[in-house]
This record gives structure tokens, sequence and C-alpha cells, in this order.
């Protein structure tokens, strides 16, 4: 008996991820600030908690898009106090080995499947071969099938789009990190203008007044909705944020994230209230979201109370926040061909056990979903620190190391 993975989004929409290495400290702050790292290790549990249900109302409660591209946003800001050039390069080198070892896994599993990108009839052509090279430097979207393999196979036909479904953050991303020197130079000069533009330029092309066809299109649309929670990494980096009145800020953002989920009532999409299909509204959600998180940031420089026993997993998550985010969607449905060998149990052929099992799958899933995410940390999460030009390690969680170190450590 074999349970197909739930498909969740396309890769052109946001399913989650996140994450940009590295988070900011707050303005004036030395060493790292744990609100916010925090509140990267929520976003990536969101992401893998929302990829194995599918629940549309996890993209109301907390969403983890619009978070991450702020906290990158912000550690962007501070970085290019030290000159563009080397800031964009720095940042790109960080992030692609990581994803070249993610795309090397994935296009083998393609080719080992069958697929020929000069005979798929959707990236035929001389066109196809070359865009394979988004694999190497996703400008664009990488090319894959929409289906491979049999129904009834260990994995559902559509596990492809599950794959590479990753990679449109690490587009998106990139562009964000190429187009900040322009951005922070007009956020310095036009601040209100900056932030309000990605949100003008989402009502219309998310609405449909302007269409811009193809994977273009899903780029600037990603871009567009996103790029207000980027602008306001700049703002809260700068202290453009903590200079606006409180109770202004928090008002405007609850008007702003109304609008949204008003336009959203509207505009449902085939998962009804999943603001992952529902551009304007996402966009509109994540700004007054992160607004409020930012207003209200405490900026911790160690983790409070109780808090501070999540403090390993917390800086844990922080290191490898790019592995866990690339390889979460595979692991997923690599739980499945593993659950599924316990039907083969001699017990299992008792009617009671099997339906016990069946009853209780997605919290097998859920179980076993996090010690792969463990092993692939050990596997080749050290990749992200050769990218950073540091020691490999294979569980950098800070332990051992002093509170001021274990910051340190986690750049």
């Amino acid at each position: 008996m074999s349970h197909a993975f739930a498909p969740g989004h396309p890769p052109t929409l946001p399913a989650t991820p996140p994450a940009a290495p590295g988070t900011p400290a707050a303005p004036g702050r030395p060493g790292r600030d744990r609100y916010l790292d925090l509140l990267r290790s929520l976003a990536l549990v969101r992401v893998v908690v929302y990829h194995l249900f599918g629940w549309a109302w996890l993209t109301i409660l907390f969403p983890s898009m619009g978070v991450m591209f702020a906290l990158a946003g912000s550690l962007m800001a501070r970085s290019l106090k030290r000159p563009a050039q080397g800031v964009v390069k720095g940042r790109i080198r960080r992030l692609l080995p990581p994803m070249w070892v993610f795309s090397a896994a994935v296009l083998l599993l393609l080719f080992a499947g069958g697929w020929s990108v000069g005979d798929d009839p959707d990236h035929g052509g001389a066109w196809g071969p070359v865009s394979l090279a988004n694999y190497v430097f996703p400008v664009g979207a990488p090319p894959f099938p929409w289906h491979l393999g049999d129904k009834a196979g260990l994995l559902e036909d559509t596990w492809p789009a599950q794959a590479a479904g990753p990679l449109w953050y690490i587009r998106a991303y990139l562009w964000f990190v190429i187009a900040s020197p322009l951005l922070l130079w007009a956020f310095r000069r036009a601040p209100w203008v900056t932030l309000a533009a990605p949100l003008a330029l989402t009502a219309v092309i998310g609405t449909g007044l302007v269409t811009i066809p193809g994977e273009t299109g899903n780029a600037v649309t990603d871009f567009a909705q996103y790029g207000s929670c980027w602008v306001l990494g700049f703002a809260h980096q700068d202290g453009t944020l903590a200079r606006v009145p409180r109770y202004l800020a928090v008002s405007a953002a609850t008007l702003v994230m109304a609008l949204g989920l008003w336009w959203a009532s509207g505009h449902l999409g085939p998962d009804g209230w999943d603001l992952n299909d529902i551009p304007l509204a996402q966009a509109a959600w994540s700004f007054g979201f992160v607004v409020i998180l930012l207003q209200y940031a405490p900026s911790w420089r160690e983790l409070p109370g109780r808090l501070a026993k999540w403090d390993k997993l917390v800086t844990l998550s922080n290191n490898r926040a790019v592995t866990i985010y690339l390889w979460h969607n595979l692991l997923i449905m690599a739980t499945v061909p593993i659950i599924d060998l316990a039907y083969d149990l001699p017990f299992m052929a008792d009617e009671r056990w099997s339906s016990a099992l069946d009853t209780t799958y997605m919290l097998w899933m859920t179980l076993l979903v996090w010690p792969l995410i463990g092993l692939m940390v050990v596997a080749v999460g050290w990749v992200e620190d050769l990218a950073a030009k540091r020691r490999p390690r294979l569980w950098p969680n800070g332990a051992g190391a002093s509170s001021r170190g274990r910051r340190a450590v986690a750049r």
C-alpha cells in the first residue's frame, strides 16, 4: 500500500522558505539579535509544517517568506556599509555552493528517471539545454518535468515540481542581492517612496492590470510582492522604522493587512485562503505583519526565560537555514517510501494494524522528517561553511561556545 506525497504548490509560487544566510543585529547592538534569529527559526519550522499538511491558514498565521526577506534585507543593509561590489559577490558566493549540491542531486534524480530536457515539450528546442544553467546561476526558472515516473510508484509523479520548488526563493534572493545597492541608495533618498513602490508594482501586476507572461512574469511578481519586506529590513537596520511612532506604524500596518485580507476574500485561489496564490494579498499581509514584528522587536542578546532551552536549535537552524530550506521538500517526500516499508511487516496483515498506520500516516511523516533534516544537515550542511570561508562544522549549534562566541560563529 503506497501513500503518495501530497504536493503543495508549483515552484513559482512562494511555498515558503527560507532563508538567507545570517541575521542582522539591531541598530547600535554588537553581535547578533537573538529575537531575529528566533524569527528565522520559526519561519523555517512553519515552512516545513506547511509543506507537510498544506494548511492554507498557516500563510496568514505566520507569513514566513515576508519575514525571511525582511531579515535578509536588514542584513544586507548592514553589510553595505562596506563596498557594495564585495558585499554582493560575498552574498552570491555564500548562496551558490549549497544550491549547487542540491541542484546536482535534483538533476541526478531527474536524469535517472529518464527525463531529457531536449525531449521535453515544455523545454525542448535550443533553449532547453541552455535553461539548465539556471541550476547553476538561477537568474530564471530551472527546467523540470511536471510529471515523471508512475503514480503508483514510490512517489507521486509530480515529485519534480516539489523537488525543484525551493529554487524560486534562491532566484528571488539573488535578484534582491544584486538590486540591493540601488535599492538602498533609493531608500536613503526617498525612503517612503522606495518602501511603497513594490506594493504599488504588485497592485499593478498582481491584479491583472498588466500581465507579464511566462517565467519572467513569475520572477517579477515574486520580486514585487516581497520587495517591500526587503526594504523594511533596510528601514529596521537604519532605524527609520523605529522613528515612526508605534501607534502610527501599527495602525497603518493593520490597515494594510486588512486591505490584503479584503482583496483575498474576493480572489481566493484553488486552495482557498492560501496567500501564496494571491500576490497582492500576500504582499499586503506580509508587509503589515513584518512592520508589527519589527516595531516590537526586543533586540535580545540572549534568548530569555523559557526560550533559552531552544538556544542550540535556534543557532543550528540559523547556521543551516539554506540547507534546511532547500532540502526539506525532498526529505518530506522521502518519508513516504520509508513509512510504506511498515506495510510489509508480518503483523500488518491484520487490518487493525494497517488501518492504524493509515490513520496516523501524517503523524509519522511529521515525526520522521525532522531526523531526516538532521541527517542532511550533517551530510551536506558543511558546504555552507565552505561557501562562507569558514571551517566546516557538522552540527553548528553553538554547544561548547560562550554566548559571545556562539553569536560570532553564526554569522
